[in-house]
């Protein structure tokens, strides 16, 4: 892999990114990609009806006609559980899509930005996994997010691999809302208390992403979430703590959430305890810490609320 500076995509980063190619511009990520990077380049996001992200050649033939000079990959396969009975399609999404990325941003000369997940690692212990501790995904999904990664670093074009935890945003379907929704109809939930992770808002993945291809960070892999970590009954209880704070009537108590272990809750696909990740490498490259997740979550939760 390359330890260098990633070159700029066009002339100084200041006059923009030039061509600017997003996948899974529907989703959370996506969304917010768009929004950060339309002031920095010619921004396109096809819809499926333009481009299928599950269709190999379909891509091809876009990125050759488009010849974009940042690749941002938000495209996925994010049905965690249907991936064990359906692990081609979880394949194609998350690891075939990214190996013919990085062939193509190879060939053009352009910069690929690739998000992954903090599913790869065997999710055991306390420890805070690094960019090089032991990967062992517990699932399909994990395993096929790694597939994708082993391939966007194997290449030889310029890279980011960003690997993140517990997504969400303002938009789309994500855990802050399903709580939102339920904590104003029910009076009583039990939620998962005993697997630790950084729940990292869509908005900040793009606004760091830009800011790392600004500064022209080396290539390679870097872990990007928040600081600090909770369990999901933490997450929770700070949802509805911080939304009656901002004046929403909910009926759920949250100092009277219930916790339950994750053997109480079985699912087809095996969710790892442990997805601390450590932020060092790329607090370093940045020159900065980065903010808190409860601090994101109050940003992120008035910004939904004030829709």
């Amino acid at each position: 892999m390359a330890a260098d500076k990633m070159a700029p995509c066009t002339t100084p980063l200041n006059n923009g990114f030039g061509r600017i190619l997003i996948l899974g511009g529907n989703g959370q990520v996506g969304f917010e990609l768009q929004r950060s990077f339309a002031p920095f380049g010619e921004v396109r996001a096809p819809r499926r009806s333009d481009m299928d992200a599950s269709d190999v050649d379909a891509v091809a033939a876009y990125v050759d006609a488009y010849q974009p000079q940042l690749i941002l990959n938000a495209a996925a396969w994010t049905a965690v559980d249907k991936a064990e009975a359906q692990r081609e399609d979880a394949m194609r999404l998350n690891a075939e899509l990214p190996a013919l990325l990085a062939e193509k941003a190879s060939a053009l000369g352009a910069v690929l930005v690739h998000y992954s997940s903090d599913y790869v690692y065997p999710g055991d212990g306390e420890q805070f996994w690094s960019e090089d501790s032991p990967t062992a995904p517990l699932s399909v999904y994990g395993e096929s997010k790694l597939a994708g990664d082993d391939a966007v670093m194997a290449s030889e074009c310029r890279h980011l691999v960003l690997r993140t935890s517990w997504v969400y945003a303002a938009r789309g379907n994500n855990f802050m809302k399903t709580m939102l929704k339920l904590g104003r109809d029910r009076d009583t939930l039990n939620i998962v208390n005993d697997q630790i992770g950084a729940p990292t808002p869509a908005r900040l993945i793009a606004q760091l992403t830009c800011e790392a291809l600004r500064q022209n960070i080396a290539s390679g892999l870097y872990h990007l979430a928040p600081r600090g970590t909770t369990s999901w009954h933490g997450f929770a209880q700070a949802i509805f703590r911080q939304a009656i704070e901002l004046g929403e009537t909910l009926a759920i108590d949250p100092e009277t959430l219930g916790g339950i272990p994750t053997a109480d809750y079985p699912t087809p696909a095996a969710r790892p305890l442990n997805s601390r990740l450590a932020l060092g490498k790329l607090e370093a490259a940045l020159g900065y810490s980065l903010p808190s997740w409860d601090a994101q979550l109050s940003l992120t939760l008035t910004e939904h609320l004030d829709r």
